[in-house]
């Protein structure tokens, strides 16, 4: 199968070159394309070199798939262009997350809804992906009210700027700022732009996301995101209201059953997730398994994912996967 990679020099589209080797995604041609500035460049797949080339090129040689990790003005300008042409698009920026006519897809939520009329499809934000893999076994057996979320995401979600700003900090260095502050032995509550209402664009993707892969309008979302010193992945604390009453032990058993979950919930041992060990994992990791004392039927627990890999890249190519187990490419 041919697939074009868009941006396949950046960060996250470097990780879907190697998400799709290592999964053994069957590409037959790999067309990497990147903006004018890197066409002529070289990246490496499977020990093989190929020629980045300008999305034109990329259209014209016909590839079945292409992952789009580009940004979301490149996203809007390019992904129609690469539809009509029957190209099946996996976009990986926020370009069509809300689009009403558009699906938002994680494939252990809601892969069932794709059809093969599904031309563009909206990968979520990584905040998002890692929190509704726990949160739909959960909605599913005890309907979820309201989720409380405040996160604590790695530098790599903003990208090389910001892992070199990390990096000068550490030696001492003084270079290019991604952040506004310094990101070193320090904590920001600002992911993306501040809106009217007071909460970031990164809070409000994982208050409407939510909504919309879950398909259930009544679940309430409120979250805090901040950026934090750190390389693995993303860390969220979340605590979850819902409709009925649960039992520890029977959450740890549906969460542990739940496709892309490992629980790690062992305070005896102290053993919980952690970005240091969540680093190049496919999987979202839950643990601090715990009953909300304050309140009736809510329940605390701690998730954490790496975020370029489930929270974008492995969520990408899941997502071809999917189609072409089920013959919709």
């Amino acid at each position: 199968m041919k697939v074009a990679v868009v941006g396949a020099t950046g960060l996250v589209g470097t990780k879907m070159l190697q998400v799709l080797a290592e999964r053994n995604f069957n590409v037959t041609e790999l067309i990497p394309v990147a903006s004018e500035k890197s066409i002529g460049k070289e990246v490496e797949f499977k020990g093989k070199k190929y020629k980045v080339v300008g999305y034109e090129d990329a259209i014209a040689a016909k590839p079945a798939i292409a992952i789009f990790s580009a940004g979301g003005g490149t996203s809007l300008a390019l992904a129609p262009k690469f539809a009509e042409a029957g190209i099946t698009v996996i976009d990986n920026s926020s370009a069509w997350r809300m689009d009403p006519t558009k699906k938002l897809i994680v494939p252990e939520v809601n892969a069932n809804v794709l059809t093969a009329e599904d031309k563009i499809i909206a990968n979520p934000n990584c905040s998002t992906i890692q929190m509704v893999v726990v949160l739909k076994p959960l909605h599913d057996k005890y309907k979820i009210k309201r989720v409380v979320v405040s996160t604590y995401q790695s530098v790599t979600g903003t990208g090389v700027k910001a892992v070199e700003q990390l990096m000068n900090e550490r030696k001492g260095v003084v270079g290019e700022m991604a952040y506004k502050y310094p990101i070193d032995l320090n904590a920001i509550p600002q992911i993306d732009v501040f809106l009217e209402n007071g909460y970031t664009k990164e809070e409000m993707k994982m208050t409407l996301e939510t909504v919309k892969i879950i398909g259930d309008a009544a679940i309430k979302v409120t979250a805090t995101t901040v950026r934090i010193p750190v390389m693995g992945g993303h860390s969220e604390s979340v605590n979850i209201e819902f409709e009925n009453d649960f039992d520890l032990d029977e959450v740890r058993d549906l969460l542990s059953k739940a496709p892309g979950v490992i629980v790690q919930d062992d305070i005896a041992n102290f053993i919980y997730p952690m970005p240091l060990t969540a680093h190049e994992k496919d999987e979202t990791f839950v643990g601090r398994i715990r009953r909300d004392e304050s309140q009736a039927n809510t329940l605390n627990c701690w998730i954490v994912s790496d975020n370029l890999r489930k929270g974008a890249a492995t969520n990408a190519v899941q997502i071809a996967e999917y189609l072409i187990e089920k013959g919709l490419v």
